[in-house]
C-alpha cells in the first residue's frame, strides 16, 4: 500500500470500523476479516486492535466479552448511540469531502485534457 493510501486511511478507518459495526457487532479479528473482505487487505490486525481501543475509550461502542471456544473471552464490539452519533457525523463528512473532490477532479481533469488537446494540435502544427 502507498504512503498516500496509508495516510488517508489513518483519517478515515475509524468511521470504516464503526460502519462494519453499525451492520453487526463483532470482535477484533473478525473485523479485520470483514475489512479484508471489503478489499483493505493491507490493513494489519494490530492496527485494528489499538484503534478499537480508542473508539471503546471514546465511549462509541459497547463491549461485551463472550466465551470462545479457544482461549480467554473475546471482546465483542457493538455500535452503541454515541458511535451510532460518530458515524452520522464520519458519513455527512466524508459526503461532503467527497463532493468536493469530485468537483476539483472533473475540474482538473477537464483542463489537463484541455491543455493536451491543445498541446497536441500545436505540435502537429509545428
Amino acid at each position: 500500500m502507498g504512503k498516500q493510501m496509508t495516510e488517508m486511511l489513518k483519517g478515515t478507518l475509524e468511521g470504516i470500523v464503526l460502519a462494519l459495526l453499525a451492520e453487526q457487532p463483532a470482535y477484533g479479528y473478525e473485523i479485520t476479516a470483514r475489512l479484508r473482505d471489503h478489499g483493505f487487505t493491507d490493513i494489519a490486525e494490530g492496527t485494528i486492535y489499538a484503534l478499537l481501543v480508542r473508539i471503546e475509550q471514546k465511549k462509541l461502542v459497547d463491549v461485551e466479552k463472550v466465551p470462545s471456544e479457544k482461549g480467554p473471552p473475546r471482546k465483542v464490539y457493538s455500535l452503541n448511540p454515541a458511535g451510532t452519533h460518530e458515524l452520522d457525523e464520519f458519513w455527512s463528512t466524508w459526503t461532503f469531502l467527497a463532493q468536493r473532490i469530485d468537483q476539483l477532479n472533473s475540474t482538473t481533469a477537464h483542463s489537463t485534457n484541455t491543455t493536451n488537446t491543445t498541446n497536441s494540435t500545436t505540435d502537429k502544427e509545428n
